[in-house]
């Protein structure tokens, strides 16, 4: 089950306080073995878990398990009893707990008692923070050279046009998914001075940063550490118009530190697992993690390449249950490329988290960027993203340049979140799995970038053909046409067609998209089979998602076949005579008159453009009487329409106007 690096651990654990005794080992880790007689009960998860974390399980049908329990509290309170122990971080997903002590008897009887695996030493003490150490999990190259890119899109990026371009971010930005109503974790050795920089000044304003925590110090303050998380940070969140704009930044956001930027020990992967559980009971909904781990200041500790199989290190283990839980998981692949160890970092390995690699602006990957596969064979890093000369604040309130996975990472990781933002009805690895197959090496993945750099406009069609439903009824030589997708105002359908004794279909008519937002949407589309005979009858449905010419994006979402059981005459059920429309041309209405003394219990008429779009519908009740019926038209353009009219489900006439 992945815990051999723990295992190994015990082995050398009495003789390794003597060897690393220089290095002051003062950290531990306690392995449980249970959680019996906890209070807690799986019947009851609003003890331990928000109301978001438990609509998470419910919309993506996730069991709690005992994992999700919390550590039973008298083994907590046995430990602080047996003498000089401080209790750290308590990890329920691993059922253990890190303490900090030089209480040698204390550590004798914590080993004695019967609900103790073991107690492995896991860090040496806290040392002073130096905020200009550089994170062994991160390299990262001031750089700043770059170029203004401002399009006619939603935001205007300013410099950092060309990171969110380079996946078609603006896209997702434009069609109304910016991060709105989702949560962030972000993983990181500190966010220094975010609580001051302009680059921030939104997120602070609309209150989107909804909980800080140091895993590191235990307190609530993140601002005052390392500057690494605030330049990951500002890559989502930024939002300053012409100047730099980050990849989710209405999201909400989670900011933890778990990382001690100056030294570097497994205590740390445990903070990276207690951190990523404190997403999980927060409600969130991605972890965007630029941190990673291979070597240590104790070498003792180090990881092997047949360790970064995706289950034995105790970050990967952590990562994965935390996409078990349904969390996106996105992490650094890590920057080791260019040395004698090339290969990524864990937990990068895990074979549930979105591994991201680095490139430049042209797509090519940067020298740094970690290499695959994972020990165990798996394509990693999944895939890439922006990485060098990546846009990214500094702490003196500019921004410039940065090379790094670490900054490719928090790219991607929030325009996974508009997408998945876009797709709610879909799980964490369904919308990891988009973003593989929207690569653009998808079909010959490689160890330096994976899959390729996700397309994210290919990300949302193929989420669209699987979302999109759509069905046809045949009912008085017509067919009725009802499909539902997701789309906006500026998006369209293209309604194909072929009729019995066809080989290829033919377009038959248009539906524009509606609303101001990405978002569900039911039509409907009346096709009459006049003169057509008998036998199988075909449509599809091809929906456009950007119309411009240059960007032009479409594919079929959906095709349903129904029978015409008899040939279709040309006639009108109704004498032309007794169902007249006038005025034609007219501006404000057109009148219908019906002659006949037929009640008509639903008498509805639907006004079609030229191109077959549906544009109005309206529904009347028509009495045993000779009967007038208004039909308004202020809001449609100049141009020709037809008005089909019917009694229930059966056509009685087709009539034309023209709109002036």
């Amino acid at each position: 089950m992945g815990w051999k690096y723990l295992i190994t651990c015990v082995a050398f654990f009495f003789g390794a306080i003597n060897v690393a005794g220089a290095q002051q080992l003062t950290r531990y880790v306690i392995q449980f073995k249970n959680k019996a007689t906890s209070p807690f009960s799986l019947a009851n998860p609003s003890q331990y878990l928000s109301a978001r974390s438990i609509a998470r399980r419910t919309r993506y049908s996730i069991p709690l398990d005992s994992t999700d329990l919390p550590v039973t509290p008298r083994y907590l309170d046995s430990l602080r009893n047996t003498g000089d122990v401080t209790i750290l971080n308590v990890s329920k997903w691993l059922n253990q707990v890190s303490i900090k002590t030089t209480d040698a008897a204390a550590l004798q009887k914590i080993n004695s008692f019967s609900f103790v695996i073991s107690a492995q030493p896991i860090a040496a003490r806290i040392g002073t923070i130096d905020t200009s150490v550089k994170m062994k999990s991160s390299i990262d190259n001031a750089d700043n050279q770059r170029t203004t890119g401002i399009l006619a899109n939603y935001f205007d990026y300013g410099t950092s046009f060309p990171q969110v371009h380079l996946h078609n971010g603006e896209f997702l930005h434009n069609i109304g998914l910016r991060g709105q109503n989702m949560v962030i974790g972000m993983l990181d050795a500190g966010y220094a001075a975010y609580t001051t920089l302009k680059v921030f000044d939104s997120a602070r304003t609309n209150n989107q940063i909804i909980e800080t925590w140091d895993f590191v110090a235990r307190e609530q303050s993140v601002a005052e550490d390392d500057a690494h998380g605030t330049a990951c940070f500002s890559t989502i969140a930024a939002n300053l118009p012409g100047q730099f704009v980050g990849t989710a930044p209405k999201a909400f956001f989670l900011l933890y530190r778990s990382e001690e930027a100056a030294t570097e020990y497994p205590i740390e992967e445990h903070n990276w697992v207690c951190a990523a559980e404190r997403v999980d009971s927060a409600g969130g909904d991605v972890i965007s993690s630029s941190l990673g781990y291979t070597t240590f200041d104790n070498p003792t500790f180090n990881h092997t390449y047949a360790n970064l199989n995706g289950n034995t290190t105790t970050a990967a283990i952590g990562a994965d249950l935390a996409a078990k839980k349904g969390l996106l998981v996105v992490n650094a692949a890590g920057n080791d490329g260019a040395n004698t160890w090339h290969y990524i970092s864990t937990p990068a390995d895990g074979d549930s988290v979105l591994a991201v690699g680095a490139v430049n602006a042209a797509g090519q990957v940067a020298s740094f960027s970690s290499y695959g596969p994972s020990s165990d064979g798996q394509v990693k890093p999944d895939v890439a993203s922006f990485g060098v000369g990546t846009i990214v604040a500094f702490t003196n309130n500019s921004f410039g340049g940065g090379n790094g996975t670490s900054f490719a990472c928090p790219n991607l990781a929030g325009l996974a979140t508009c997408l998945w933002q876009g797709f709610p009805e879909y799980n964490n690895i369904k919308i990891l799995n988009a973003l593989r197959q929207a690569g653009s090496i998808y079909t010959a993945p490689n160890d330096r970038i994976g899959y390729g750099i996700p397309d994210v406009k290919k990300a949302v069609i193929s989420l669209l053909k699987e979302y999109a439903t759509s069905t046809a009824i045949i009912s008085n030589c017509q067919t009725n046409l009802e499909w539902k997708s997701k789309d906006v105002a500026t998006m369209r359908y293209d309604i194909e067609r072929k009729a019995p004794g066809e080989i290829t279909f033919k377009k038959i008519g248009e539906q524009a998209g509606t609303g101001l937002l990405f978002g569900i949407r039911s039509y409907q589309f009346q096709d009459s089979l006049a003169q057509q005979t008998g036998g199988p009858v075909s449509y599809r449905i091809r929906q456009v998602i950007d119309t411009a010419s240059a960007t032009f994006t479409a594919d079929y979402i959906d095709t349903v076949t129904v029978t015409l059981n008899t040939s279709c005459p040309l006639t009108s059920v109704e004498p032309a005579n007794n169902i007249q429309l006038l005025p034609s041309p007219a501006s404000k209405e057109v009148f219908v008159s019906i002659k006949n003394s037929r009640a008509i219990p639903v008498l509805t008429m639907n006004v079609i453009s030229s191109n077959g779009q549906l544009v109005s519908k309206h529904h009347f009740t028509k009495q045993a009487a000779a009967a007038i019926f208004a039909i308004p038209i202020t809001t449609l353009a100049s141009g020709q329409y037809h008005v089909l009219i019917y009694d229930g489900g059966k056509l009685l006439a087709t009539r034309e106007f023209v709109k002036l």
